[in-house]
């Protein structure tokens, strides 16, 4: 507990700064042991308040729970035929016949905030207010700065069900021009950049780190710049937006990348390539990275496909089968039959080629196994992949436990991904960031 502790007294040691110019800013991650499900820690109102939100990486514009003891003498509502208003083409706007307050005002522009977890959607007003998060240098946090125009949408506490315990929000990392990075950015008149390393355990944090192509230091054995072992993918567009309530000729804001092959233990595995790629007719098919599933879900086809080669894989290696597997996974382990090694448990590699076969993204034991309990008790390593159906809208959605301790750049300058995978291998893992100041 010394890192969070530390890291909340320097947060409140330093007085907000107004925007300035090429800020590196950051946040600390927390990873929910109940959920598995990760949030971030921000600053928001007057006098700036801790929040916790849900990261969601493909959401377009953070909500708050603005019904429930929202105070700050700085919010402001957003007019219907406001410019920011039409800059967000929400397309719709409402009246107010309660008291008046931050989610209660005439002729205000509204917007639809959604759960990506539960699939719930509520209509809540856009509001601005301040939003405060450390500067960085890339190996310890600095002074606050503030950005006292943050845009987000009030939500209602009946979205919060099914997020981490003491979230009152969603932090929204997509591809819209109002996500947090995308405001960030043009708070500080900084690159479109912002990377992410997911925690493994609820007992250490992780970090997103905006406005940054690196330095992006860790403690190891000499310490790391993990920015210099990024492999670069391009993210592709996809036409159609994947939420409850859609907007005409608005693409999703999601993160999709070309995965074109899966290979287990070097072999490819033998799939439909037309899954693979983006229908461009309707948006259906592809691959998509997302912070809101636990687990990565694969179409059923390929779901198979994986799951039969890796049982193939793994008899190879004697590994003992556990059956009946305990749900939602299809594979499961005898835990003390498998070795331990510095990239988690000794099992075949899953690969998701991407542009070319040098290009790569590896899946080792640590990223692809998940440690469970069978119901007599006994420990067991289950594959973390979960059949997603015949007819799911993405065909693979790589999720938190496939991405922990591998950090992820998305680089919307260049349009592109860099991927490190297991970060284990560089002696560090994402809760290695030092939170505390140097100065």
């Amino acid at each position: 507990m010394a890192i969070p502790i530390i890291f909340l007294i320097f947060f409140f040691s330093f007085s907000a700064l107004p925007a300035e110019a090429e800020q590196a800013l950051l946040t600390p991650i927390k990873k929910d042991n109940s959920t598995n499900l990760y949030s971030i820690s921000a600053y928001l109102k007057t006098p700036l308040q801790h929040t916790h939100l849900h990261l969601d990486l493909g959401a377009s514009l953070s909500w708050v729970d603005c019904i429930h003891h929202y105070k700050s003498s700085t919010y402001r509502h957003v007019l219907y035929n406001a410019s920011l208003c039409l800059e967000l083409d929400t397309g719709i706007y409402g009246n107010c016949f309660k008291k008046p307050g931050p989610a209660c005002f005439n002729d205000s522009c509204e917007f639809f905030p959604e759960n990506s977890v539960t699939r719930q959607v509520a209509i809540g007003d856009i509001l601005l207010d301040s939003l405060a998060l450390p500067t960085t240098n890339g190996r310890n946090p600095g002074k606050l700065a503030l950005d006292s125009d943050f845009v987000f949408s009030c939500g209602t506490a009946k979205l919060l069900k099914g997020l981490a315990e003491g979230v009152t929000g969603l932090a929204a990392l997509g591809r819209f021009n109002f996500s947090l990075p995308a405001q960030l950015s043009r708070a500080f008149s900084s690159p479109f950049i912002f990377a992410i390393c997911l925690p493994s355990s609820p007992s250490g944090n992780g970090v997103a780190i905006f406005n940054s192509a690196g330095p992006y230091y860790f403690l190891s054995e000499n310490g790391i710049d993990l920015s210099k072992s990024l492999i670069y993918t391009p993210l592709i567009l996809n036409p159609y937006g994947g939420t409850v309530i859609t907007y005409a000729n608005r693409p999703s804001d999601e993160y999709f990348i070309g995965v074109t092959v899966i290979k287990v233990n070097g072999k490819s595995v033998p799939l439909n390539q037309t899954l693979l790629t983006i229908n461009q007719q309707d948006g259906f098919g592809g691959t998509k990275i997302t912070t809101s599933t636990p687990y990565t879900v694969l179409q059923t086809s390929v779901f198979n496909a994986v799951t039969q080669a890796f049982k193939k894989e793994s008899a190879a290696l004697n590994l003992t089968l556990i059956t009946p597997p305990v749900k939602p996974f299809s594979l499961c382990y005898a835990a003390d039959k498998v070795i331990s090694t510095r990239v988690g448990p000794a099992v075949p590699t899953i690969d998701l080629v991407l542009q070319s076969d040098a290009v790569f993204w590896r899946i080792f034991g640590a990223n692809s196994m998940v440690n469970v309990k069978a119901s007599n008790g006994v420990d067991l390593l289950c594959l973390g992949f979960v059949d997603g159906g015949p007819n799911p809208r993405t065909s693979i959605v790589i999720g938190g436990h496939q991405i922990e301790d591998n950090l992820l750049q998305f680089d919307l300058v260049s349009k592109r991904l860099g991927f490190s995978s297991s970060v284990l291998f560089e002696s560090t893992t994402c809760s290695n960031f030092n939170f505390t100041t140097n100065t």
